[in-house]
């Protein structure tokens, strides 16, 4: 599938390209990465390189959908990504916190996998303590269904307990009660 582009009032949200790898390698020092993300630690050069090439091969072959958050002017704000297997994942760089980037990203990212590619439901998970997400997740009316192993693997390749959430493609997308934070 060719990438699309998506907008929202305040962003554009496209696939991350070599020009963001500064961005990206810049962003993802952030100690909160490690303690939350994924993501290789330390973040090095390469990983970003190997990064925009793996995004690219998952469009390519429609099992990941990954954006980069963007002004309108294009600068790189975050990522935020949507799997064919259902769950959505993101992050911010943490000067952009605060502002709801993150949720304006997230509702229009929503929108278009209910919209155009037919999804019933979206999941959500998070690492336990990583209260940005949830609130995030929470105020884009995602119903919080506990506490289970996780889908994503830590770095070190374990399956630990996550917090997790559903979006169901009829939800009313208002806050739902029961979250943990």
């Amino acid at each position: 599938m060719e990438p699309v582009t998506l907008r929202s009032e305040r962003l554009l949200l496209s696939p991350p390209m070599l020009d963001d790898v500064d961005a990206i390698v810049g962003y993802c020092q952030d100690p909160l990465f490690e303690q939350y993300l994924t993501t290789p630690w330390p973040y090095a050069r390469d990983d970003a390189l190997g990064f925009i090439d793996l995004v690219a091969g998952w469009w390519r072959e429609e099992s990941e959908f990954t954006f980069g958050i963007r002004t309108p002017g294009g600068d790189l704000l975050g990522m935020i990504g949507w799997r064919t297997r259902g769950d959505i994942g993101f992050w911010i760089g943490s000067e952009h916190r605060g502002r709801g980037y993150t949720l304006e990203a997230l509702t229009t990212v929503v929108d278009w996998v209910f919209r155009d590619r037919g999804a019933e439901q979206i999941n959500w998970e998070c690492v336990p303590g990583n209260v940005a997400s949830a609130r995030t997740a929470r105020a884009a009316g995602f119903r919080y269904t506990g506490l289970a192993p996780a889908i994503v693997a830590r770095r070190d390749g374990s399956f630990l307990d996550d917090w997790h959430g559903v979006l169901r493609r009829d939800d009313d997308r208002t806050p739902q009660p029961g979250w943990p934070v």
